[in-house]
Formats: structure tokens, C-alpha cells, sequence
């Protein structure tokens, strides 16, 4: 017995530090390519509005997020407008979105800005194994805690089938409706995800590449109560579905 318990020691000893290392290691060239998603409003306090994440993918100019992000009308009155910020901290730069295309039906944005940035790989593999270890990057809470990147990790929990909620009635349109009957395959998460994490690119710890995108996280009991009281089980769209949306001609 005190021999089994002595391999055990030194197996978990090995183990976690290379998982560690991998994750310290991919984190570099991740971080540059995670950005925040905010609404710009020059007559209002603070001018900018944080609402989600979001990553670069190739070339450079192009910045994945979800849809329900990004799908609320805006005040042309007030000269809002979607922006895309990258950076951190107090030392951030503000892209205005010059061009967006949709993929409602599957909870997906794709947003163009003028600058080029360093973009992530995303994979075009099979959804990765249940059980499989993940990691994800992005500005969870982000009006309160600001424009620091947050890393989360976990493992995944389940591939199973989900309906993508809309922000309203009004929003279920044709197509969405089309698909509820027809429910894909999704990662279900063993992981912690909060409001301001929809968008962020769910990646594989070794290597950086993306393989989904979070796009919701289980409620328990009120909205509220995410926060003090969370569930640990959030969702991502496999990566399959952004290349179909990235192939797209414009």
C-alpha cells in the first residue's frame, strides 16, 4: 500500500508541472491575438462599452466572436458603433469594426478592422475526445476587472447536442428555428466561464490551436448568481463550423 501510494507521488509530481509548462508556454503567443468587443459611443461615460471577447484568425484583420455579441441594433443617433480592442490594461488600441458577417444558427460572428494583428490557428480536426484537456482566454466580468486577460482551464466534459439561445423572441429567426430542430453537436466544458468570456477562443493547451469558441456557460439558478454562485459547466462551438463562416467569400 505505502508503495502504490509512493508511484502515485511521484506520477502526480511528473504529470502536472509538464501540463503547467505546456499551458505557460502557449499563453505567450495566445495573449495577442485575444481581444475585448465593446460599443463606442462618444456622448456617453465611459465612451466604450465592454461586452465580449473575441480572437484574430488569418490574415490578421479578422476577429472571431458570437453572434448574440454583436447582434444588438445600434443607435446611429448616437454614432454608436462596434469596436474591436486590443492590448491591456491602460495600454489598448481601439479598432472600429469596418465589416461583419453572421452565422446566427450557430452563435457566430465574424468581424473585419483595418489594422492586422497576430491570428491563432484554428483547427480544422475532428471535435476533440471527451475527457481531452482545454483551455480558454479571454476578459471575463471585463466592466469590472478591465481589459486583463484571464485564462481558464479544464477539461471536456461531454460532446452533446444544444439549441443556441436567442437575446429575444423577436431574434428566432427562420434559420435559427430551422436548426433548434436540428440540434449539433457542441463541447460541453468542465470549466469555469463568466458574462464577458462569450467569444473567447477554446484552444488546446500543448499546442494553441483553436479548436472552439465559448459561447455560453449553465445557469443554476439566476443570472445573477453566476458570479457568487457558479455552475462550472460552459459551452463552445466547435471550430468546424468558424471555418465554414471563414471560407465565406466576401
Amino acid at each position: 500500500m505505502v508503495k502504490h501510494i509512493y508511484l502515485l507521488s511521484i506520477f502526480l509530481l511528473f504529470s502536472f508541472p509538464t501540463q503547467s509548462t505546456e499551458l505557460i508556454e502557449t499563453l505567450k503567443k495566445i495573449k495577442p491575438s485575444v481581444v475585448a468587443i465593446g460599443i463606442s459611443n462618444p456622448t456617453a461615460s465611459p465612451r466604450i462599452r465592454l461586452i465580449g471577447s473575441g480572437f484574430v484568425v488569418s490574415p490578421g484583420n479578422r476577429v472571431v466572436t458570437n453572434y448574440h455579441v454583436v447582434a444588438a441594433p445600434l443607435d446611429e443617433s448616437l454614432l454608436e458603433q462596434y469596436v474591436v480592442l486590443s492590448g491591456q490594461g491602460t495600454v489598448f488600441k481601439v479598432h472600429p469594426v469596418q465589416k461583419q458577417r453572421n452565422k446566427p444558427a450557430f452563435d457566430l460572428a465574424l468581424l473585419t478592422i483595418a489594422e492586422r494583428l497576430p491570428a491563432l490557428s484554428v483547427s480544422s480536426e475532428p471535435m476533440l475526445a471527451e475527457g481531452s484537456s482545454i483551455a480558454f482566454t479571454g476578459f471575463p466580468i471585463t466592466q469590472v476587472l478591465g481589459l486583463y486577460p484571464a485564462t481558464h482551464s479544464g477539461i471536456i466534459a461531454a460532446q452533446t447536442p444544444i439549441a443556441i439561445p436567442a437575446v429575444n423572441a423577436r431574434e428566432l429567426q427562420a434559420a435559427m428555428l430551422r436548426q433548434l430542430d436540428k440540434p449539433y453537436l457542441v463541447y460541453q466544458l468542465d470549466a469555469v466561464a463568466y458574462p464577458g468570456n462569450s467569444g473567447s477562443p477554446l484552444y488546446r493547451p500543448d499546442n494553441g490551436e483553436v479548436i472552439g469558441i465559448i459561447n455560453q456557460v449553465y445557469i443554476k439558478s439566476s443570472r445573477e448568481a453566476v458570479l457568487s454562485d457558479p455552475s462550472g459547466i460552459s459551452y463552445a462551438i466547435p471550430s468546424r463550423h468558424l471555418l465554414d463562416l471563414m471560407q465565406q467569400p466576401d
